[in-house]
């Protein structure tokens, strides 16, 4: 399936490029969410009517994620949980407590942004994560998982 991207997509294109995904990315993802439409004659010439106001809309979500990266970058964030006597926690640290733990001291940030790689915590200590912000934007913050006190 060839789409036309309304937005750079990490790994796949910048703005306004045709590529060829797979039929279930581009359907089930990349155009219900707006992020492309399909690359017929219609969609292309209606793509380059709107390519300003599309480059424009880019260039402030690109502005507004280096202002987020500068106020995270560095960030300090502290997560208390249960653990063992060998600082193994009951449990995890995924994405979604990382996200609401920032959330909770005022800054905003959804936990698609932030990126496990390794995949969640499962020991007590600090570790640095990384936040994709922005397709080009990335920042990271300083985790530290304590011990629950009883």
């Amino acid at each position: 399936m060839e789409v036309i991207l309304l937005e750079k997509i990490h790994n796949l294109g910048n703005l306004g490029q045709k590529v060829k995904v797979k039929p279930g990315y581009g359907r089930n993802f990349l155009v219900p969410r707006g992020k492309a439409v399909p690359a017929t004659e219609a969609n292309l010439a209606y793509f380059e009517s709107r390519r300003l106001e599309l480059e424009k809309a880019q260039a402030d979500a690109l502005g507004k994620a280096e202002a987020r990266a500068r106020e995270l970058e560095g960030f300090n964030v502290e997560i208390r949980r249960k653990a063992g006597e060998e600082g193994k926690l009951y449990g995890s640290v995924g994405t979604v407590d990382i996200a609401e733990a920032v959330s909770a001291i005022g800054k905003t940030l959804a936990k698609h942004e932030v990126r496990l790689p390794e995949g969640p915590f499962r020991m007590l200590g600090e570790y640095e994560v990384i936040l994709q912000l922005h397709a080009d934007v990335t920042a990271t913050i300083k985790l530290t998982i304590a011990a629950e006190s009883d």
